[in-house]
């Protein structure tokens, strides 16, 4: 009589899973892998291949400058390479819309500024991505500020010299900008101050300032690394700073909230985001990694050199300026009347 059953569901599943484990085990080994399970892998730490800083304005501009600079530190940190990439064009939009697009594994970071993160989504309908959803803050990276200029024959010498001028001749003295930072900047002074200056647009700061220095236009309030050579040559008339500090560049020149416009500040920053999605620990790695970089021989040589400082956040602190940044970006220009495209 045979007394042998057939095996039971059970027992042909179990055997079946032993004869897998050990076919497993025998390819393993032909392959010299571990046959441990995913929860014993270990992910290469970050960064294990090179990074990619994305810059939204062209090579040779101040933004290009500080990633470069602050690539430097990464790399020797590091020892990854990283790569600077200029996809310039319609005010940092291009830049920012492929940063958002990108695979969120800290190695595509944008290195921007408020054009991108605080006035676009005021200044145009459709920039193409939402400066919070689509972003993961990592840390600011730098601040600065703007001055105030005339040319140096003009018979102003002071912030309040000049006021009383604009108010005693509604819209006839003008203010040139060739860029949101410092167009924001003039029409700060305009509601702050209640004075009407015309506003003459130009494609950069530069040219703002041959125009000046021409006499056709009356003022502007324009970056430092484009103001205080014409400044230091005699060219210009610095009179007022557009942030609560001084500038350690002119120290002598006021604040023009000291020259009598309370409440005045508009400066300029940079910061450094990646996309939404990227894991906390590496967005924290980021973090230090660029908050070191700041401190590099390199970056401090940009900062004096652009009249800017050093200013690192947390994730969660970069997150909470832009969102006041946003904020008083988008009051000025709703002030001044300016429609979105």
């Amino acid at each position: 009589m045979n007394t042998h059953l057939p095996p039971t569901a059970p027992v042909r599943a179990a055997r079946r899973h032993v004869l897998a484990t050990a076919a497993a085990a025998a390819t393993a080994a032909l392959l010299g892998l571990s046959i441990a399970g995913p929860a014993h892998a270990q992910a290469p730490a970050y960064p294990a291949k090179p990074i990619t800083f994305v810059v939204p304005f062209a090579a040779g501009s101040a933004t290009d400058q500080l990633a470069r600079a602050l690539g430097q530190a990464v790399n020797t940190d590091t020892r990854q390479p990283v790569v600077v990439d200029n996809k310039a064009g319609a005010s940092g939009m291009i830049a920012a819309q492929a940063v958002a697009k990108a695979a969120p594994d800290g190695y595509t970071v944008l290195i921007t500024t408020n054009t991108t993160h605080a006035a676009n989504e005021h200044l145009y309908k459709k920039p193409g991505y939402d400066a919070v959803k689509d972003f993961a803050p990592v840390t600011g990276l730098g601040k600065g500020g703007q001055v105030l200029v005339v040319n140096a024959s003009a018979p102003y010498k002071s912030v309040g010299e000049l006021l009383a001028a604009a108010k005693a001749k509604p819209g006839k003295l003008s203010f040139g900008s060739g860029s949101s930072s410092s167009r924001m900047a003039g029409e700060m002074l305009k509601q702050l101050a209640g004075v009407d200056i015309l506003h003459v647009p130009y494609k950069s700061n530069p040219l703002a300032i041959t125009d000046l220095l021409g006499g056709q236009i009356d003022l502007m309030i324009t970056d430092t690394s484009t103001g205080v050579p014409q400044i230091k040559a005699g060219k210009l008339r610095a009179l007022g700073y557009s942030t609560q500090q001084r500038s350690t560049q002119l120290p002598d020149v006021p604040t023009i909230a000291e020259a009598g416009v309370k409440g005045y500040d508009m400066g300029y920053w940079f910061a450094a985001y990646v996309p939404a999605g990227t894991p906390a620990p590496v967005v924290a790695r980021l973090n230090e990694l660029l908050t070191a970089a700041t401190k590099s021989p390199a970056a401090r040589s940009f900062y004096d050199m652009a009249g800017s400082e050093a200013w690192t956040t947390t994730p969660e602190g970069l997150a909470q300026f832009q969102a006041a940044e946003t904020r008083k970006w988008g009051q000025v220009i709703k002030a001044a009347g300016i429609e979105p495209e």
